[in-house]
């Protein structure tokens, strides 16, 4: 008894389960709901898999199947009134076969039938609620252009019935293309190439799934992986199994449902964790060590860059002497670093071998200068451990240089002739707030897997010992690493922070910085529901199996389901 407790309810009970002890929560809705409960969970390190609202993109190339197209589009578009997050409400039909296209699909929406949902003979049943039925209908009336068709079809006298409504001939911008109507309406505009066709797929905050229509299958997986969406269907739609992980990207939510990606999420690693203790930086008002004063810039974009606002702070070792000048940073710097590192895209679509080659090249030249990075260990944190740190972070690289080609997503057995291809993609660009207490064994840590599996980095350097990361701006240079994937700022992390986490050109944020800022991030990031791994004041072994494995590769990647079904 107790294993499976049921409770019925509306928001009110949603809201007291949030508040609940409760060590999961996993929430199907709204954006806006979910958005809250991002907000209502933060700090509290509950495990939480958001599957929201999306605008998917039905994208009709001029080789498809029309017929067996539009079937698809019925039962994409009308199921369930159009009432389902995954709903192919984004119609993109390739120029030439457009209007051929859309005289078949009005011909089908004169055959559809609506009534009571409880008959089999009916095709499309009644709105959920009477202020969804207001909702649908304002939209629709305060957005006249375009071309509006209505199925004529009879509506009941009672009950909260909407007609299925094709518009063709909006702009990318209007606002039924972009906002999610969550009822019978399908917008519509045509492409003329497949960039084209991916673009406007693309313009969205949304990401839950995409069709795709064509009977070429290396165009079907030339474009899948190029769309903003957890699930692709090629000349398919609604498809769904238990071994086939579902869930979305961007304001879609994030998390899995189904398959290993879904069930690692009821999970959490073995052990007792520890309490982060608080690592400070030290005072002193001693000489330079140095006989020339210097002060460390940032590294924005493939080059050394001066802060914004001029500004910089002393760095101290044990013993009160001064070490140097470390930048600090402030939200224009920011800027100018996610601005780089979206620049940088290309680096997802090169080969991990590729990035193999250079990730063992950056650890060749740290090698190389091996005892310079242990020396300055040494200084800024007291002790004799920095040469020991320098041949972890030398390990580190190889270990992920080893990974950057080695993982692999899998092809999941699915009841339909055909297969499911769950496909490991880079998260995009990636903030990390990197761990006070190592400074150079915890920036590499952090920055080489998601650098390794096709991400970006925007890196903020420990707070209080920033010279280990600076000095390792050389060793960028030197390595042949394209400019902007890997982006370095030092300064506060509470004021960074939470500017990285409500930044809207990033896709994820990593902090392994003090405790306080794990709320905060959390909390922040709810703005385009950014994805976030937070340590929440538990401490983590740099040096040892929990400074790599796993927990790296899954937040540094996005699961994505491609169903291909085959044969003639």
């Amino acid at each position: 008894k107790g294993v499976i407790n049921i409770v019925t309810g509306d928001g009110a009970v949603g809201e007291m389960i949030v508040q609940a002890q409760v060590d999961k929560i996993a929430f199907t809705g709204s954006t806006a709901v979910g958005r809250r409960i991002r907000e209502a969970t933060a700090g509290r390190g509950l495990g939480l898999t958001l599957e929201l609202g999306g605008k998917s993109p039905y994208i009709v190339f001029d080789d498809a199947d029309i017929d067996s197209a539009v079937e698809g589009l019925v039962d994409a578009i009308w199921f369930n009134q159009g009432q389902v997050c995954c709903a192919g409400s984004r119609l993109l039909v390739q120029e030439g076969m457009a209007e051929r296209f859309y005289a078949k699909l009005r011909a089908r929406m004169d055959g559809l039938r609506i009534g009571d949902p409880l008959d089999k003979c009916i095709d499309v049943g009644a709105i959920v609620d009477p202020v969804q039925l207001a909702t649908i209908t304002g939209m629709v009336a305060d957005n006249p252009e375009g071309t509006h068709y209505r199925a004529p079809c009879a509506l009941p006298a009672k009950g909260a019935f909407y007609p299925p409504t094709l518009i063709t001939g909006l702009s990318p911008a209007s606002p039924l293309m972009q906002e999610e109507i969550f009822g019978p309406v399908l917008v519509a505009m045509t492409f003329r190439t497949p960039a084209e066709a991916v673009e406007l797929a693309n313009n969205t905050r949304y990401g839950l799934a995409a069709t795709l229509w064509t009977e070429n299958i290396n165009l079907a997986l030339d474009v899948a992986p190029k769309l903003a969406a957890g699930v692709v269907w090629v000349n398919a739609t609604n498809l769904f199994d238990a071994a086939a992980p579902f869930g979305g990207v961007r304001e879609s939510g994030f998390g899995r449902e189904g398959g290993w990606a879904g069930l690692s999420a009821y999970t959490r690693p073995r052990g007792t964790p520890r309490a982060l203790r608080p690592t400070l930086p030290f005072d002193g008002n001693g000489a330079p060590e140095a006989a020339l004063d210097r002060t460390a810039k940032l590294y924005i974009g493939g080059k050394q860059a001066r802060p914004d606002g001029g500004y910089s702070r002393p760095v101290h070792g044990p013993r009160g002497a001064l070490l140097g000048h470390a930048s600090l940073a402030n939200r224009k710097d920011i800027r100018n670093a996610v601005e780089a590192a979206n620049a940088a895209r290309g680096w997802a679509r090169t080969t991990g071998h590729n990035r193999a080659q250079i990730l063992f090249y950056i650890a060749e030249n740290l090698s190389a200068r091996a005892a310079e990075f242990a020396s300055r260990i040494n200084d800024l944190q007291g002790g004799k451990g920095g040469a020991a740190e320098v041949e972890a972070c030398i390990r580190r690289l190889f270990t992920w240089a080893a990974w950057a080609d080695k993982l692999d997503g899998r092809a999941t057995g699915v009841p339909l002739r055909g297969v499911a291809l769950a496909m490991r993609e880079p998260v995009g660009t990636i903030a990390i707030l990197c761990p006070d207490e190592a400074p150079l064994l915890g920036l590499v840590s952090t920055v080489a897997p998601a650098i390794a599996l096709g991400n970006r980095v925007v890196a903020v350097a420990s707070d209080p010992f920033p010279l280990a990361a600076t000095d390792f701006y050389q060793v960028l240079d030197t390595s042949d690493l394209p400019a902007g994937v890997v982006n370095i700022l030092t300064g506060s992390h509470a004021e960074l922070g939470p500017v990285l986490a409500a930044h809207l050109d990033i896709d994820a944020v990593w902090s392994f910085s003090s405790a306080h800022l794990s709320e905060i991030i959390e909390k922040r990031s709810a703005g385009n529901l950014k994805r976030t791994w937070v340590n929440n004041g538990l401490a983590r072994d740099w040096a040892g199996p929990e400074g790599e494995g796993a927990a790296f590769r899954d937040a540094a990647t996005e699961v994505k389901t491609v169903w291909i079904p085959y044969g003639e």
